[in-house]
């Protein structure tokens, strides 16, 4: 595993630090590790607005670290395990426990969630 994350250069990793350096995007990668989320659960699990979910969103999108997908109306994301840096993130994510209580507030904010 370590053996991928070497080949990637210092730019990318950089980027892709600064990228997860914003707790909503580092909690949003993380949850998307274990599901597919549509735009309007992350609303409700963060309790942000729709436009600011989506500007969160779109880095991710742009930086390749997550997967689009349209089903009907809706807009759900999934983690892009093709994208060079996705042993770094797996890596990065994998420091947050499963336990950790603003992830467990998160994911039971998102089983209310309707779409």
């Amino acid at each position: 595993m370590l053996a991928t994350v070497a080949t990637i250069n210092a730019k990318r990793v950089s980027s892709c630090l600064k990228t997860l350096g914003d707790p909503t995007r580092m909690l949003m990668m993380k949850l998307l590790s274990s599901d597919d989320y549509c735009v309007c659960q992350f609303v409700d699990m963060f309790d942000m607005s729709q436009p600011s979910i989506s500007q969160h969103l779109k880095k991710l999108k742009i930086a390749d670290y997550v997967n689009e997908e349209r089903r009907g109306q809706w807009r759900y994301f999934s983690l892009n395990t093709e994208c060079p840096e996705h042993e770094l993130i797996q890596q990065i994510l994998q420091q947050i426990p499963d336990s950790d209580e603003v992830l467990q507030q998160l994911r039971c904010r998102g089983e209310n969630a309707t779409c």
